[in-house]
């Protein structure tokens, strides 16, 4: 039996898909197709309400199960976007489970397919490079890739969508050549910047395709933090304690927000979005993680203030290995790993042979320091308001103990969660 891989990467795309396989991007080219523009918000159309940060935080809560006092970092909307775009190959008995699981419980298809677009149109700052306003920066880059089986053909219907929304392209490998591992891994280290390498260290020579996502982050803050005043200080690690270089910002105008569970502050970044600094008043970060809503989540970003004190973080840097996550996303519903329904099975290739998802992998980074914050990670799926009052004296966050962050885009999406236990 024949199976599919995905492998949804959160990296750089700064690369030319030449040097992918030699005859790679032959796949949209033999189907002759064209891409439709992204698109924008209407602002006088109702959409469909979509939790990608629901499923975020969820998919972030189940992995943190398995932190044991060390550090976290995965990146849930790198494996939101091709699951998303497989709701598209999905057969009718399973599509509603991957829906809800995705957020998107009651949406249609083609309404998830538009909230992609929407999104990819938003964070990429599109409109600024559309309008032509000077020069044009983005600090988040995204791709969307599939690898297919030089014995297997593509559907042209699931891969007009995957263009058309999901800003897709195709390639064509040999997936029993050993070839097809140097040229994903390269394709994944292309798309990372150089950060994430050899997330496949072999294929089964049963796949038939591999569906890729790509997301690098790397902005500076709006307020840097100023280097000559950082300083070495003891943290309160799990385990015992340990010393880190804390980064000192104080003054007036703070983004700033507290309650009896946590202090917490959002830093920006120049182009949008925002590094948000969560830290329990228990200490125990990865407990808090694990039971972070997007309901408290919003909340805090609602019902911070502007006040004046200081923070004082540590500077991190973060590498999660190779992360399984076959159980998160089965316990969230994904209902692709079923071998027995194969719910790919026609949605995805011309060829009447069964498919589904086998196992599932990520690999994230990220770096934190005075300047600002850079972020990749590399998933792959295998198969065969005003509730606060004001504080009455300056605050002082101090971060000597594990916190939690959430790294959001511009259009608000999670794009990264972690917890710091050890920095």
């Amino acid at each position: 039996m024949k199976r599919l891989i995905l492998i949804l990467t959160a990296g750089a795309l700064m690369l030319s898909l030449a040097s992918c396989a030699a005859n790679s991007g032959k796949v949209f080219a033999q189907l002759d197709l064209e891409a439709a523009p992204l698109l924008a918000i209407d602002w006088e159309k109702d959409y469909p309400e979509i939790s990608t940060n629901d499923f975020a935080l969820k998919l972030s809560a189940e992995l943190a199960k398995s932190v044991d006092g060390e550090n976290f970092v995965c990146s849930p909307f790198s494996v939101w976007l091709p699951l998303a775009a497989l709701v598209n190959g999905t057969d009718a008995a399973h599509k509603a489970a991957l829906l809800d699981a995705l957020g998107a419980k009651g949406i249609s298809e083609n309404d998830l397919n538009e909230y992609a677009s929407l999104a990819l149109y938003a964070l990429t700052n599109e409109r600024m490079k559309e309008q032509d306003y000077g020069e044009y920066y983005n600090p988040l880059r995204i791709a969307n890739a599939i690898f297919v089986d030089n014995d297997v053909t593509l559907k042209r219907d699931f891969a007009q969508k995957f263009l058309d929304f999901y800003r897709g392209t195709g390639f064509n490998v040999d997936f029993e050549s050993k070839d097809a591992v140097k040229e994903v891994n390269q394709w994944a280290s292309d798309n990372t910047d150089g950060l994430i390498t050899d997330i496949i260290q072999e294929f089964d020579p049963r796949t038939v395709a591999a569906i890729a996502n790509a997301i690098y982050f790397s902005d500076r803050w709006t307020w840097e933090f100023n280097a000559k005043n950082t300083r070495q200080d003891t943290f309160h690690a799990v385990g015992g304690d340990t010393t880190a270089d804390f980064m000192l910002r104080e003054g007036d105008m703070q983004i700033y927000y507290e309650d009896d569970r946590v202090q917490a502050m959002p830093l920006s970044f120049l182009s949008g979005g925002f590094l948000c600094v969560i830290l329990p008043k228990d200490g125990d970060a990865t407990g808090l993680l694990q039971s972070l809503s997007d309901d408290y989540f919003q909340e805090i970003q609602r019902d911070s203030i502007s006040a004046t004190g200081k923070l004082l973080l540590p500077k991190f840097e973060i590498d999660s290995g190779l992360l399984s996550l076959n159980d998160a996303l089965q316990t969230l519903g994904v209902p692709l790993f079923d071998q027995g329904a194969a719910p790919l099975t026609k949605g995805i290739l011309e060829e009447d042979i069964p498919v589904w998802v086998d196992s599932a992998v990520q690999k994230a980074y990220i770096k934190v320091d005075e300047k600002g914050t850079t972020a990749a990670a590399v998933t792959v799926l295998a198969a065969p308001g005003s509730g606060m009052p004001e504080p009455t004296e300056p605050f002082e966050m101090k971060c000597d103990k594990p916190f939690v962050f959430v790294l959001t885009g511009r259009s608000g999406d999670v794009l990264f969660t972690g917890v710091v236990n050890r920095p």
